[in-house]
């Protein structure tokens, strides 16, 4: 039996709670208010049933006990997500390099998929995809 869960939440430790409250906002993401906010946590929603809860490293660490990984020589994981159209891929990216973020790479066509990424300001890396169901189907 497989398990499935109602809502997921993922945490990652940031350097400025209100300035990546800011990035993530201005990417078009909103504040979950069923979570207080505060100088050390903001939980921002970035789909059905799914949220990152943005945290200082200390209270990460805290949950943890284990240091954070240094995302300048390090990739700790990539976050993807898909959107509706290549055209919302292309503005996710290039609002997140105007708002402070670094593209990575340039964008990728694969036919049925288009995909290109970005790297938030504590260097987490985001990958943002459209599906082309027809293609991949096809």
């Amino acid at each position: 039996m497989a398990l499935m869960s109602t809502f997921t939440s993922f945490n990652l430790p940031v350097n400025n709670v209100e300035q990546s409250k800011a990035f993530f906002t201005g990417l078009g993401f909103e504040l979950n208010p069923q979570f207080p906010e505060n100088e050390k946590s903001v939980a921002i929603v970035i789909g059905d049933n799914l949220q990152v809860m943005l945290l200082t490293k200390e209270i990460l660490k805290s949950l943890t006990q284990k240091e954070t990984v240094d995302t300048e020589k390090y990739a700790q994981m990539t976050i993807a997500l898909a959107f509706e159209s290549r055209e919302k891929v292309d503005e996710i990216v290039n609002t997140a390099v105007s708002l402070g973020g670094k593209s990575y790479e340039e964008p990728e066509d694969y036919g049925f998929m288009y995909h290109w990424a970005f790297e938030d300001l504590d260097g987490h890396m985001w990958a943002i995809n459209y599906m082309n169901t027809d293609a991949a189907q096809g």
